[in-house]
């Protein structure tokens, strides 16, 4: 702007000199009308004033609009999804809870003599059958006990029977009048009280054998071992701590409790047949282990109220564990005709449960659903959804009401491209 002031003034002080002739030609005729000469000065003035004016409102645009960025089209690109199609199936009515692995059967093992232990024949935590001889006890003092009591037999035996004899012959002699019936009497008592005395030695035989049974010491059931508890060396005394522990592991319980207000419908079902019990082994959700409903407690937990029940799996593939905590899921019956969805298309809002429902013309709409229980990977919708529909299940996160999407496949993963499914 200085500049075009700058340079006009000297165009209009070139003008000035440029006309100095005229001027003072018209000088004469000027000093004769004054009024005259102060128009002509005026209109002068104003068409410079003008021009110089239009030039700096040209540049003044110029330099405006030059610092000014153009105006740019966006265009939304379309956000990559999956989804999944709304089905309608039957659905299992079910109440899940979190139960605790339970030996079907548990024994402590122990010893019913003294003695030091001489031999372990298994391993800690292998698996044993019924019969399995699992421990030796030093047999020889209970081998002389034994020999003492056959010896002790035999001699009482012996007696016994010369006792038998001598009263036969004295019963026989009073018979003939020649012995008198007291000594008949007296030999008949010796040769009982030596016959009783046979059938106690018999009985100590019986219980030496017993304690000398009681050296070997067997596994009373199937089930695998824990920790040896006592080892080679050391002396046990009977019923004293417990060698080892064997636990029966097929088939195996799964405890778990259920809120009372289920009592009913429990009872109700068991009464039209049996109720499966599936348990999730902790690695593999995916394969659930069925089993039945087994027991059923005769009374309320009236502090948690809860009611303890357990299930009963044959466990061939000891897939479940005594101990391990586990999900468990109740089957009460079946509900046919359910609107079902993966789980992870159901999100959750400040209103409430909703999913993102694609239409016909890729675009996606925000519905809110009321939704019901839940089975493995899928959701119960009550109310919101209609089978047949699209609902998208993963990239939600980049979605709004009316949305442009892009389907990707299930094994692709958004925003990497690749053909979609389609509609």
């Amino acid at each position: 702007m200085k500049l075009l002031f700058e340079r006009t003034e000297e165009d209009l002080a070139g003008s000035a000199h440029g006309r100095c002739d005229s001027g003072r030609r018209m000088l004469s005729r000027s000093s004769m009308n004054p009024y005259l000469d102060f128009r002509r000065r005026a209109r002068n003035l104003a068409r410079h004033l003008f021009i110089v004016g239009s030039l700096g409102l040209a540049a003044l645009f110029a330099g405006c609009t030059s610092g000014q960025p153009k105006a740019q089209v966006v265009v939304q690109d379309a956000v990559p999804v999956t989804v999944a199609t709304v089905i309608q199936k039957t659905v299992p009515v079910e109440v899940r809870a979190i139960g605790t692995g339970e030996a079907y059967s548990t024994v402590s093992v122990k010893s019913q003599i003294e003695g030091p232990i001489e031999k372990a024949l298994f391993t800690e935590g292998q698996y044993v059958k019924k019969g399995d001889l699992l421990f030796l006890i030093d047999r020889r003092p209970f081998e002389a006990d034994l020999n003492q009591a056959e010896a002790t037999l035999a001699r009482d035996k012996a007696q016994e029977a010369y006792a038998q004899g001598q009263a036969e012959r004295y019963e026989k002699l009073l018979k003939d009048g020649i012995a008198s019936k007291d000594q008949s009497d007296q030999f008949r008592s010796n040769a009982d009280a030596l016959d009783a005395a046979v059938r106690a030695d018999q009985a100590a035989v019986e219980s030496s054998k017993v304690r000398l049974s009681y050296c070997s010491i067997y596994s009373p059931l199937d089930g695998r071992t824990g920790s040896l508890l006592v080892h080679v060396g050391n002396v046990i005394k009977a019923d004293d701590a417990a060698m080892v522990v064997i636990n029966q592991v097929r088939p195996l319980y799964v405890t778990f409790s259920i809120p009372e207000q289920y009592l009913a419908d429990v009872k109700q079902f068991m009464a039209r047949g049996r109720l499966t019990v599936e348990a999730y082994p902790p690695n593999d959700e995916a394969h659930p282990v069925r089993g039945f409903l087994s027991f059923v407690d005769n009374a309320v937990d009236s502090t948690t109220g809860t009611i303890k029940l357990k299930g009963n799996f044959r466990n061939s593939d000891l897939k479940l564990w005594p101990g391990e905590f586990l999900n468990v899921s109740l089957r009460l019956s079946d509900r046919p005709n359910a609107i079902v969805v993966p789980s992870q298309a159901v999100q959750t809002g400040q209103s409430g449960p909703y999913v993102f429902v694609v239409k016909n013309d890729l675009t996606v709409d925000s519905r809110p659903v009321i939704t019901s229980t839940t089975f493995g990977a899928d959701t119960v919708i009550e109310k919101g959804l209609q089978a047949g529909e699209k609902v998208v299940t993963d990239g939600q996160i980049r979605l709004a009401p009316g949305a442009k999407v892009e389907i990707k496949s299930p094994t692709e993963t958004p925003g990497q491209g690749g053909l979609g499914t389609g509609r």
